[in-house]
């Protein structure tokens, strides 16, 4: 399921609230990012579960 209602299809740039174009038949995306906030309530959970603070965190990121 996804996170966000509206959809837009990467063919034809339709509008819909499917995972597929009705014009189309192609796939359809995320027509906007999901909101953020900095002032983000849920920030301490998820920097705990992902165990920020540990020495190893780092070497987990993709480099350039």
């Amino acid at each position: 399921m996804v996170r966000q209602k509206i959809q837009k299809c990467t063919e034809c740039g339709n509008y819909t609230l499917k995972r597929e174009c009705p014009k189309c038949k192609s796939v359809a995306n995320v027509a906007a990012p999901l909101k953020w906030s900095p002032e983000d309530p849920q920030a301490h959970r998820r920097r705990k579960l992902n165990d920020v603070e540990s020495d190893d965190w780092d070497k987990t990121l993709p480099t350039l």
